[in-house]
Parts: structure tokens; sequence; C-alpha cells
């Protein structure tokens, strides 16, 4: 049996799709979150000097998205098909050029420059984003991103969604909305939301 052990910051970022896999396949393993002072010795035995990182029984691979490739194919989350699995990775990628224009909003610590970041971010990129996906879900016929079953684009999308949560109304939209209650409601992702760590992103 596989040991799994993920290392990332005490945040959500670009673990918690990693963690939503886990949550969702009831799959075990250790969420060792480090402090920012662990991180000057670590990082030097990463693979690419940053996190996270997945060590499976010893064997390590570093990237987010190379971590939920893997994980999304042992716990078939990765669609039916090669074209399937084409398509949820390209909505991977598409959502991760909104979550780099999303980092310097996040750590903002100031609310008025906060606030300033989001409305500019709004216009060019968060709104076309939740329309863009509204329009998937209302020409799918299954209630999923990509195929007929729940898969890492699903997880990816809720993941932003989520981060989004107090600042978007997704009443606005109801495709959205029902979306994240769905997934928000299934076995194991549900249970995570209810215990993992309050973290500001």
């Amino acid at each position: 049996m596989e040991k799994y052990t993920l290392t990332y910051f005490n945040g959500r970022g670009r673990a918690e799709v990693i963690r939503l896999l886990f949550a969702l396949a009831n799959v075990s393993y250790e969420d060792n979150r480090i402090t920012r002072d662990e991180w000057k010795y670590l990082k030097p035995r990463t693979p690419f000097g940053h996190v996270p990182m997945l060590n499976v029984s010893g064997n390590v691979l570093g990237e987010s998205h190379a971590i939920e490739l893997l994980l999304g194919g042992r716990f078939g989350l990765l669609g039916t098909n090669d074209w399937e699995e084409a398509k949820i990775m390209a909505v991977v990628l598409n959502i991760d050029e909104l979550f780099q224009k999303l980092i310097p909003w996040t750590h903002e610590k100031n609310t008025t420059k906060k606030a300033e970041l989001f409305r500019n971010l709004s216009e060019s990129d968060v709104m076309p984003f939740l329309g863009r996906y509204e329009k998937f879900l209302k020409e799918s016929t299954t209630g999923h991103i990509v195929g007929n079953k729940v898969s890492v684009a699903d997880l990816t999308v809720f993941n932003m969604l989520m981060t989004l949560d107090d600042e978007v109304k997704l009443e606005e939209y109801p495709q959205l909305a029902s979306f994240v209650n769905k997934i928000g409601q299934m076995p194991g992702i549900k249970e995570w939301i209810k215990k993992r760590p309050k973290t500001y992103f």
C-alpha cells in the first residue's frame, strides 16, 4: 500500500486541489504543513525549489499539476478516454492562468489596495471566468465540466469558486451555484471542507 505525504504551507493555495482529490477518493495521506522557517531548510531538497511536493513511498514528485495528474489517474478522476483527459487538463491550465493573476490580490494586506486589485481583476478576468464556466455547465448534459462523472476539472473549478466565494455573487450564475453545492456535498469533500484548517488562502 502506497504511503502519501503532501508537503505545502499552511494554506490552500496550490495544494488544495490535491487535498480535495485525496478527500474525494477517501485515500489517507500525511498533510505536512510547513512554516516559513522550515521552508528555508527544505527548499534545496525539493525537485524544483518550490512546493507542493508529494512523497509517494519514498519517491518525490514536484509541481502541483503533475501531482494532480498522477492522483487523478490513480483515483479514476481523469475522464474515460484520452480526449476527456486532454480536456480536463485544458481546464486545469486555464484555471491556473486565473490563479496566477489572483496571487497579488490574495497576498495584499491593505484592505483598500486589496479591493482595488479585485475590482481591476473582476472586469478583466473574474467575470469572464464566471461567464465561461456558467456557459460550459449550461451546455453540459451531465452537470460536470468534462464528461459524465466527477473529475479533476470539477475539483479545480470548485476550488477556484471557493477562493472567490466572498467576492462574487453566485446567485447571478445559477449553473455555477448549483455546481458548487453539488460538489461541496459529495462524500469526502463535505467532511474535508468542514474540518480543514481555516486559512486566508
